[in-house]
């Protein structure tokens, strides 16, 4: 049997389910058994993307004992976008230096 944990952060409320699995299981046999579909009704956990141990794996990937499934909701922003709005709108903090 394998030990591992599903885990899904929400704003506000986080999930880690610990399972029990036997050998061979998948990251999407532990989301099934996880059962987070029933303990968040309004989130359609097949969409979400999944991973171990922060890297993104597809759902046939196969666990190894104490492995951490994650669940990750899609980004509300675009980080490299938020980054470029953010210094566009301020002023260079770089001052020509003439001779050089």
């Amino acid at each position: 049997m394998l030990r591992v944990s599903v885990a899904l952060a929400l704003p506000g409320r986080q999930e880690v389910v610990e399972l029990e699995l036997p050998e061979g299981a998948t990251v999407a046999d532990a989301v099934a058994a996880a059962r987070l579909s029933e303990r968040f009704p309004g989130i359609d956990v097949a969409a979400l993307a999944t991973g171990i141990w922060s890297r993104p794996r597809p759902p046939g990937t196969v666990l190894r004992d104490g492995d951490r499934v994650e669940l990750y909701r899609p980004l509300q922003v675009d980080a490299k976008a938020q980054r470029r709005a953010r210094a566009g709108l301020r002023p260079s903090s770089t001052r020509s230096r003439s001779g050089r």
